[in-house]
């Protein structure tokens, strides 16, 4: 099961090292919070993986590959992700948004539950799982029962542990650096790659649509 565990990790680096609006999301609050922000976001998005593993073995990658599910999911997520875009890009631009060194993290389920609506409005996110993490997950399965897939998923999240909390241990023990302006250029650039993303979901469900 060594073998196993490692390819999890090695596979789940290749999904969790893509730019994409989860890791945009906690860039910027690690910029506002602090280095402990990436391990809570991915608390939030384990516990949704968690979740449509048991939902897999329940038939669920049957609803998540279906055009309807598609459409949906990309329709909403892509206007989530607009809208919060926006917002940060308005805030900053009225100076409403501040790197403040003395604030204290009181919004670890907040965050959490971030990583998990973010990682729910990504449609390529479950469609990964329905067909792709349905394979690898049916393997584990077949070679070590239920174990295997325990392993599996232990090596999977270990990746995305890994990665998103190196970046926001960088990011928040950094941003005692970054002065004011810089910063609510950061989080205006940030707000237009969330749109970016946001946009994207939509033009594709769009497309399926008509």
């Amino acid at each position: 099961m060594t073998a196993l565990f490692f390819t999890a990790l090695a596979v789940g680096f290749s999904g969790a090292m893509m730019p994409g609006s989860l890791l945009t999301y906690t860039i910027r609050q690690s910029l506002k919070e602090g280095p402990k922000v990436g391990f809570i976001v991915i608390v939030g998005h384990a516990l949704l993986e968690l979740a449509l593993i048991i939902g897999i073995f329940l038939g669920l990658d049957m609803v998540l590959r279906s055009d309807a599910a598609q459409i949906t999911i990309g329709l909403i997520g892509g206007i989530l992700l607009c809208y919060i875009g926006a917002d940060m890009i308005v805030k900053a631009a009225r100076g409403k948004v501040s790197v403040d060194m003395d604030a204290q993290t009181k919004s670890s389920d907040r965050i959490m539950l971030s990583g998990a609506l973010l990682s729910m409005a990504n449609p390529y996110f479950l469609l990964w799982w329905a067909v792709i993490g349905l394979g690898f997950l049916t393997q584990a399965y077949r070679d070590f029962a239920v174990w295997g897939v325990a392993v599996y998923f232990a090596g999977h999240i270990t990746a995305d542990f890994a990665w998103y909390g190196l970046i926001s241990t960088v990011v928040g023990t950094t941003r005692k650096f970054i002065k004011q302006k810089p910063y609510r250029i950061i989080i205006m650039v940030l707000g237009g790659l969330l749109i970016f993303f946001g946009a994207r979901f939509l033009i594709d469900a769009l497309g399926k649509l008509f």
